[in-house]
């Protein structure tokens, strides 16, 4: 069986910790139920990713190196 979380193509995802989730909802002023969603079936989640758990994406940027997103795991 292929593990896809692990492929090239697929950008990098972590489960982030309460300490800089506070940061990020701060800076941008926001909830974390304002985040865009990403399901948990999602097959580039972590393992150890929940419902409710918000995902930090780091993809390369041909503008920017690399772009961070946020996704908040849903059902």
């Amino acid at each position: 069986m292929v593990d896809v979380s692990q492929h090239k193509m697929v950008p990098e995802h972590s489960v982030v910790d309460e300490d800089e989730l506070d940061e990020v909802l701060e800076e941008y002023e926001i909830k974390s139920t304002d985040l865009p969603k990403i399901k948990r079936t999602d097959p580039a989640l972590p393992d150890d990713a929940e419902v409710g758990d918000v995902i930090k994406i780091v993809r390369d940027s041909r503008t920017t190196d690399r772009a961070v997103v946020y996704r908040l795991v849903v059902e």
